[in-house]
């Protein structure tokens, strides 16, 4: 999952970064002046390439993600295995009230899946072979729940509409940022830092700021987790879903190398508080101590 939430996140900030990039050859900077910045045109500025940035990524996350997982799609069951995934997912797609999304596996030995897509009814759940190795079918089956809940719960849209907000500021203020360094290295002969060395310095703001601002995105990500698992819960009963969490939690207390980036995200909250604002999910501890309130 963090590998999922991370290259949405990557892609986002890459996608600003191209578009600024382009406006800087073109020489699109309408909210300069010779008076300076206005910053009620940078305001629009900042919230027309924020949100362009945020969608594109939410409209590009299934094609994404197929790539960078090299997902087999599920298209026509050729096992009993693929049979009942789909029909898993199809039952609870039902039960959601959603369309059915497009099913997949991939190659992994780290038990995980995840869910994205643009819309309720234009999503994909993928699921890694590792978690299929490890876990027991009723466990899958509330794995499976977590992430139908995710996409029903509407948690990429929501995450899209963040992002956005996130990019308008992370812009917004990388702009002021590049004008204030750019007018204490201004010469008074020549006036001001040239209007590429601008758009860079802009850049770097831009990755920064974006890097800094990304744990609003995980703490989001952290809290629609809960959501996720009162939802499976619903589905198919917080028994199965607790039994899914601690089946986690022992695979992850088996692989304790580093060579694990996605489990040691995950584990990442007990080492650190200041790494813990930028994991993912909550500890698997609290997700369980949650699901046994549950009534």
């Amino acid at each position: 999952m963090f590998r999922r939430i991370a290259l949405f996140i990557a892609t986002n900030i890459a996608i600003i970064v191209v578009l600024t990039i382009i406006f800087g050859l073109f020489g699109i900077q309408p909210y300069l002046s010779s008076q300076g910045i206005n910053y009620g045109s940078l305001m629009i500025f900042a919230l027309i390439i924020g949100f362009t940035g945020s969608f594109i990524s939410l409209f590009i996350s299934k094609f994404m993600a197929k790539s960078a997982y090299r997902i087999q799609m599920i298209e026509s069951p050729s096992s009993p295995l693929e049979a009942s995934l789909i029909n898993t997912v199809q039952r609870l797609a039902k039960q959601s009230n959603i369309g059915m999304p497009e099913v997949g596996t991939y190659e992994s030995p780290e038990p995980n899946a995840f869910a994205t897509g643009w819309n309720r009814n234009n999503s994909l759940v993928a699921v890694s072979t590792g978690l299929i190795d490890r876990m027991r079918p009723e466990e899958v089956e509330a794995v499976l729940a977590h992430e139908v809940s995710h996409i029903a719960n509407g948690d990429m849209i929501t995450m899209s509409l963040l992002q956005g907000v996130v990019n308008t500021f992370v812009i917004f203020f990388a702009r002021i940022a590049a004008f204030v360094v750019m007018n204490l290295f201004r010469d008074d002969n020549n006036g001001a830092i040239g209007g590429l060395a601008y758009y860079g310095i802009a850049i770097l703001f831009e990755i920064i700021f974006g890097i800094l601002a990304s744990v609003i995105v995980m703490w989001f990500s952290r809290y629609r987790e809960f959501r996720a698992d009162a939802g499976s819960a619903k589905l198919v009963g917080k028994d199965k879903m607790i039994a899914a969490l601690k089946r986690l939690q022992q695979a992850m207390d088996v692989e304790k190398d580093d060579r694990a980036p996605s489990m040691a995200t995950m584990k990442i909250s007990s080492r650190s508080r200041m790494l813990a604002l930028f994991a993912s999910h909550p500890p698997l501890e609290k997700r369980i101590e949650a699901l046994q309130q549950l009534r």
